[in-house]
Formats: structure tokens, sequence, C-alpha cells
């Protein structure tokens, strides 16, 4: 399967080092099979650090028998606990080597805030999610793995437009 990460440089060797703690499935190397979003990624990127938009592709073996996987196909209770605990610095991530599911970007963060802070119900917030932009995101947070099943094919700058 072709991925895409974006980002403001050139993503040979992901490092997870470099990876943030407060995010949807927690720190790791985050990309997408859909390239529109990965290029939105790094525009967004450019914007706020500076520089290039770069989009980075890989080749994803999507072999990940012996990898402890987590796949939410859909935005559920399930997964919405499980970001909203990444977000608020607990560990779920711990347990898997990829995490697979929707991206909780900003509109679809305002629901989460909403149903962090009691005020929306689980179904209340899941309605509004269905009707944000579909969102694809593949964490890989095991330097293994990525070693094992990602492999660098190349990259490209996106206009800042």
């Amino acid at each position: 399967m072709t991925v895409f990460h974006g980002s403001v440089c050139e993503v040979r060797c992901p490092d997870l080092s470099r990876s943030k703690r407060y995010i949807d499935f927690g720190p790791g190397f985050y990309v997408t099979d859909i390239q529109r979003q990965a290029e939105r990624w790094a525009r967004r990127k450019a914007a706020r650090f500076g520089g290039k938009a770069i989009v980075s592709t890989y080749s994803l073996n999507e072999d990940w028998l012996g990898y402890r996987v987590k796949t939410f196909p859909e935005a559920s209770k399930e997964w919405l606990d499980f970001v909203c605990d990444c977000r608020n610095g607990l560990t779920p991530y711990l347990s898997y080597d990829i995490i697979s599911g929707k991206v909780a970007n900003d509109r679809v963060f305002q629901a989460i805030d909403m149903y962090r802070r009691g005020i929306w119900d689980e179904n209340r917030t899941l309605q509004e999610i269905i009707y944000y932009e579909d969102s694809s995101q593949i964490a890989i947070n095991n330097a293994e793995a990525i070693s094992a099943l990602l492999t660098f094919t190349g990259s490209y700058e996106v206009n800042n437009d």
C-alpha cells in the first residue's frame, strides 16, 4: 500500500524521538493512505513552522502478523475514548505497535472536546463526527515495525496555497 507523510522536510528515516505525545494515537510516526490529507498536513506544518510543505511517500507492507495492531474502522465510542485518553496524556497506545483509524482533526477535536467536558454525550458526538470529511491515519509507534514495514519511495513539494 502507498502511504504519505506531510511535513516541512523529506523524511527518509522516521525517528520516533521526534514524535509528539498528546496526539490521537499517542507518539508514533503517522502516515495516511489519503494523499490530499498528507498534503494538507504538510501545508499546515509549513504555515506553522515555516519552510516548504513536503510530502514523503512510502510503501507500507500490510503483513502485520506478529505485531500488536489496533484498528478503528470507524468513529465509535471506543475510538473516541482512545483518542481522548491519548490527548489527555494516558498511554493506551503502549499496548500496540500499529494503530489505525480516523483523524481527530481540529473540527473533529471540537466535537471530542465537547464530549470530554461532558457537554455532549457519546451519541451526539459521534453524529457530529460523521458529517466531517473522511480521514485516515496509521500510527506506527515501534521502531522495529517502521524498519520492517515502511520503505521510503520518494518525496515532493506541495504548493502552500
